[in-house]
């Protein structure tokens, strides 16, 4: 099992980098292989950062023998996904949509369907727009035909959307809580839908 975790933020070592790795630690106690990558610099290595429809359908000739490449072939190989991000004007930040822009492709070959995805978000406030910023995550990852999950597990209640977090996240005790209910409800649901995946692209 791989369970990527996707840092949105452009600070490599920053609040939301901090709850990803504190999530993916759980993640890899329960038995599941993880990988972190950081959005901003992949990024950098494409031709644009940003999606200009160079070509229609994509080709994605603008990243070819890129890091970009390399990181969207491992996406191809995931069993799920966490999206972190801190929230800019009530939404995600510029680098994590420019990065989803950059996906088309993925989504022409539907390689990311039925791959499970999860929300992560840090604001400045206690109400800084943080729900917000995880319907926009979850958008993207309807159109791309993931399968969303809150931040609930049997054991313990049903949850909320994702986790939403208050920087400084290492005094945030809630969300350093619902961190590691998400992290349970990731690999249980990524097991039991492990024969979805068997046939993607």
């Amino acid at each position: 099992m791989l369970i990527i975790g996707l840092n949105g933020s452009p600070n490599k070592n920053g609040n939301t980098k901090f709850l990803l790795e504190e999530t993916l630690k759980k993640i890899e106690n329960l038995g599941a292989d993880t990988k972190i990558l950081e959005i901003a610099q992949l990024l950098n290595s494409a031709q644009h950062p940003f999606c200009t429809v160079c070509t229609s359908p994509c080709t994605a000739v603008c990243y070819k023998g890129t890091a970009l490449e390399e990181a969207f072939k491992l996406l191809k190989k995931a069993d799920g996904l966490i999206v972190g991000t801190p929230v800019y004007f009530g939404s995600i930040s510029g680098q994590t949509k420019a990065f989803f822009d950059k996906t088309r492709q993925l989504r022409a070959e539907k390689s990311l369907c039925n791959t499970v995805g999860a929300g992560l978000t840090v604001g400045n406030a206690k109400y800084g727009g943080q729900q917000l910023a995880l319907k926009a995550l979850h958008d993207i990852m309807l159109v791309h035909g993931m399968i969303i999950i809150g931040d609930g597990y049997k054991e313990d209640d049903c949850g909320y959307q994702g986790i939403c977090a208050q920087r400084p996240v290492q005094e945030d005790s809630f969300a350093l809580k619902r961190i590691e209910i998400l992290a349970k409800r990731m690999v249980e649901v990524c097991a039991a839908t492990a024969s979805l995946r068997q046939d993607r692209n």
